[in-house]
């Protein structure tokens, strides 16, 4: 089997796995199914783009086809922009301004109207395409699109861990990670594509049929990674309200309030008492989807008040916050000799927790130990 073979039977396999994938996420039923579709077509257009490898073969009579095919890749980041935001923000809608992003695909293929899609290609048109200006145009453009929704969804990302861990207490920061993580893979990938189209004009054909194997195989690797974590880890799907301010944003406008009402560091400073009372007397912090909202709810305090208090008073984020009490409780029923026949998995989910991962990152960064190790320390 030579390179072109394998490559082309690399890319189907891409092409087959692709679109199962999306597939199962247009039919699987679901909450996000708005972050499904996106994410769906997603993988259908990269489907269309992995396909040039060898759709070449059946459309040598229809190269405007072909041509119109290749810039299908511009529809590829916009699309995961999107699926990111839809995921991080359960509130996130599809609105008639989101189609600004089709534009460089527009505006390429208008480019290449002129001299592409309004003439007859002759046998050689193939061979000359390359050394038209209108392909390191194009080309120039994908790699600016590439950079800026690169750098946006990171900026997404930032924000999103930034809100989670100021309102939140479950495991969500994990979609956190596994959308950095896929991010960077994407970042990663899109550097080899990058050196590929690099060798592409450098005239090593040899070396940019072996790129092309390898880039066909890497995709052929990230989708079938996606479909073990979508199997595996379906929790990964949770989102935030979009509509929710960090701390730093807030303050300003409170601190404005509280000069105006002449508010005397006493009063913080009770209701860092009457927090931490409440938090002790009630153990609020049992319930595994508690969120700054319903915690604000419970002790009569406005949800900006709380936050404030938490996070800049107090200097700590309402995820450790909680968790404190959470590994505290924990810590207590490790040392319980009536307890020892309790397993630290029911120990976890007995103080709050419902993830093993989050628990033992979460015990150890509280007290240097592993839950066994303090269990057995004591």
């Amino acid at each position: 089997m030579d390179k072109l073979d394998l490559l082309q039977g690399i890319a189907r396999i891409s092409v087959f796995v692709s679109l199962l994938l999306a597939f199962f996420l247009l039919t699987v039923k679901t909450e996000n199914k708005l972050a499904n579709r996106i994410f769906a077509f997603f993988f259908i257009f990269s489907a269309i783009d992995l396909s040039g490898f060898f759709m070449y073969l059946y459309t040598e009579d229809y190269r405007n086809l072909e041509i119109f095919r290749a810039t299908v890749c511009l529809l590829g980041m916009p699309l995961f922009y999107l699926y990111v935001q839809a995921v991080c923000y359960s509130d996130f809608r599809l609105k008639w301004k989101h189609l600004v992003h089709a534009l460089p695909f527009i505006i390429v293929n208008l480019i290449f109207i002129p001299r592409i899609y309004m003439r007859i290609s002759d046998g050689s048109f193939i061979g000359v395409l390359n050394d038209m200006s209108e392909i390191y145009f194009i080309q120039i453009v994908i790699e600016f699109q590439y950079a800026f929704y690169i750098i946006s969804v990171f900026l997404i990302l930032k924000k999103y861990k930034e809100i989670y861990l100021e309102n939140y207490t479950n495991t969500g920061v994990s979609t956190y990670k596994w959308l950095f993580q896929m991010t960077c893979v994407f970042l990663a990938t899109h550097s080899v594509v990058a050196l590929k189209n690099i060798i592409r004009y450098s005239g090593f054909r040899e070396i940019f049929l072996w790129s092309n194997v390898l880039v066909g195989s890497i995709a052929l690797l990230i989708t079938c990674w996606f479909i073990m974590k979508a199997l595996n880890h379906p929790e990964l799907f949770r989102g935030i309200n979009s509509k929710l301010k960090l701390t730093k944003d807030i303050l300003p406008e409170v601190e404005e309030k509280l000069e105006l009402v002449n508010v005397q560091n006493d009063l913080i400073n009770n209701q860092i008492t009457t927090l931490k009372q409440y938090m002790v007397e009630k153990e609020p912090f049992l319930d595994p989807s508690l969120t700054i909202q319903e915690l604000g709810n419970q002790i009569n305090m406005p949800v900006r008040d709380l936050s404030i208090l938490i996070n800049h008073h107090m200097k700590q984020h309402f995820f450790d916050f909680v968790n404190e009490y959470r590994i505290q409780k924990a810590m207590h029923i490790l040392k319980d000799e009536s307890k020892s026949q309790l397993t630290v998995l029911e120990i976890l989910y007995e103080v709050g927790f419902n993830s093993k991962s989050s628990f033992n990152s979460s015990f150890k960064k509280y007290t240097n130990l592993t839950p066994t190790a303090y269990r057995n320390a004591s």
